[in-house]
C-alpha cells in the first residue's frame, strides 16, 4: 500500500514523499527511522464501495494453515530471510483475514519480535501447537524441517476432520430434509385430508389418529415447539461453554455406541500424533503433554491430559500415569511403556497415530457404507406410515360408498 506523507527534518526543514508498507503503521515506523518527525500522512488508495475491507466476513481455515506451512518450509529451506518469507506471504495472500494477520507478523519482525513470538498474537491462526513448535525451531535451527513437520501434521489431521465432517453432513441432510417434509405435510397436507376422513362417520384405524393428533397438536402448539428447541439450542451452546458442561457433553458423546468408539480413536489418535510431532522437534515430555492438552478438543482427554501432566512432572513415567484412566487403552499404555523402556518413544507414538488414523478411517468408511441402507429404511417406514393413515381411511371410505 503506498502512503504520501510530510515530515521535518532536523533541520526543520519539509520533506514531502510516498512510501510503499503493509500498514499505516508500518510507514510512520519506517519514517521515523529515517530521523524524520511526520507532519501528516494518508494513503494514496482511494477506497470505493467495491474495495471496501471485508476481512470480517473470513476466516482462516486449517486448509489455508496447511498451505502456509507448506509455503514457509520451501521458502526456509531456501534460506529466504523471515521476514521475507512473511512478506511475501502476506503479500500473496487471497485471504484477507490471513493476509492481515500475516501483515501484522511482518510488522513485528520489522520491531525485532522472534516468529513464535509474533505468530502466538494471532491464537485464533496459530494455535499453542503450532507456536510451541516454531519456538523449537528457532532454538534448534531447523525451521524449515519444523514448518515442514507442521504441514505434514495439519495435513493429516484436516484429512481425519474432513472425513468425519463430511461422514456426519449427509445424515443431517437428509434428516433436517426429512423433518422438513414432514412438518409440511402435518401442517398442510394432513389437516384437508383429516377433514373428510373425521367427517365421513367411520371408524378411524389407530395410526390414523396418532397422525392426525400430531397435525393438530404442531398447528396449535408449533410456535412454542420452535421456541422450546431454539431455547434448548441456546441452552446447550451455554452450558457447553461452561466447564462443567463440556465435561458432561464430551462423556455423553464418548458414551454414544459406535460414535463414541470413533471419537476415541479421533482423539487418540490426535494425542499420539500431537505428542511424537513435538517430541520429534526435541520438545519436553512435559511441555508436549501440556500443550496436547490445549489442542486435543475433547474436554475429558483434556482432564486426562493434565492429569498425566501432573503426574509426570512429578517423576512418574507416561505409561503409569496414562495407566490410571479407562479412556486409554491398554494397548496404548504398552506401547508407550515399550517406548520410554527403549528410548523410541518418538517412533512408538508415530505408530500409534498411524494405527488409529487407520482406525478412524476404517470406522467411517463403514459408518459411510452403512448410512444410506438405514436412511432409506427409516425414511421409507415414516413414508410408508404417513401414507397408510391417510390412503387406508379413503380406500374404506370409498369402498363403503361403492
Amino acid at each position: 500500500m503506498l502512503f504520501r506523507y510530510e515530515a521535518l527534518d532536523k533541520n526543520g526543514d519539509r520533506n514531502q514523499g510516498t512510501i510503499d508498507a503493509f500498514s499505516v503503521d508500518a510507514a510512520i515506523g519506517a519514517i521515523q527511522r529515517r530521523g524524520l518527525v511526520i507532519t501528516s500522512i494518508k494513503s494514496t488508495e482511494k477506497k470505493s464501495l467495491f474495495r471496501m475491507d471485508i476481512s470480517f466476513l473470513s476466516h482462516v481455515s486449517n486448509k489455508d494453515v496447511v498451505i502456509l506451512s507448506r509455503q514457509m518450509a520451501t521458502l526456509f529451506n531456501s534460506q529466504v530471510s523471515a521476514l521475507r518469507v512473511f512478506s511475501l506471504l502476506a503479500a500473496e495472500s487471497d485471504n484477507p483475514t490471513l493476509r492481515k494477520n500475516l501483515t501484522e507478523v511482518v510488522e513485528d519482525l520489522q520491531s525485532g519480535s522472534s516468529i513464535s513470538k509474533s505468530l502466538s498474537k494471532h491464537p485464533k491462526v496459530f494455535s499453542d501447537f503450532y507456536v510451541n513448535m516454531v519456538r523449537a525451531g528457532e532454538e534448534s535451527g531447523k525451521l524449515d524441517q519444523t514448518f515442514s513437520y507442521l504441514a505434514d501434521y495439519l495435513d493429516r489431521t484436516y484429512e481425519v476432520s474432513v472425513k468425519v465432517k463430511n461422514a456426519l453432513v449427509y445424515p443431517a441432510f437428509v434428516v433436517v430434509v426429512f423433518i422438513g417434509v414432514m412438518v409440511f405435510m402435518l401442517t398442510n397436507i394432513i389437516p384437508k385430508i383429516s377433514e373428510i376422513i373425521e367427517g365421513a362417520g367411520q371408524e378411524i384405524p389407530i395410526y390414523t389418529k396418532i397422525v392426525i393428533g400430531t397435525s393438530h397438536f404442531l398447528i396449535n402448539y408449533g410456535f412454542f415447539v420452535l421456541l422450546a428447541v431454539v431455547a434448548g439450542a441456546v441452552f446447550l451452546y451455554r452450558y457447553n461453554r461452561t466447564e462443567k458442561g463440556r465435561l458432561a457433553i464430551s462423556q455423553f458423546k464418548l458414551s454414544v455406541p459406535y460414535l463414541g468408539s470413533l471419537y476415541r480413536k479421533l482423539y487418540l489418535s490426535r494425542i499420539a500424533d500431537n505428542m511424537n510431532t513435538m517430541l520429534s522437534s526435541a520438545i519436553p515430555i512435559i511441555k508436549a503433554l501440556e500443550v496436547t492438552t490445549s489442542v486435543v478438543g475433547d474436554a475429558t482427554y483434556e482432564a486426562i491430559l493434565k492429569e498425566v501432566s501432573d503426574a509426570v512432572r512429578t517423576g512418574s513415567p507416561v505409561s503409569l500415569a496414562f495407566s490410571n484412566h479407562k479412556e486409554i487403552p491398554t494397548i496404548m499404555v504398552q506401547m508407550i511403556k515399550i517406548g520410554e523402556e527403549t528410548g523410541e518413544l518418538g517412533s512408538i507414538l508415530n505408530t500409534l497415530a498411524k494405527f488409529y488414523s487407520r482406525e478412524v478411517t476404517s470406522a467411517i468408511d463403514t459408518m459411510i457404507g452403512l448410512i444410506e441402507p438405514v436412511m432409506i429404511i427409516l425414511l421409507a417406514i415414516g413414508v410408508g406410515i404417513l401414507l397408510a393413515s391417510v390412503l387406508v381411511p379413503i380406500y374404506n371410505l370409498s369402498s363403503s360408498i361403492s
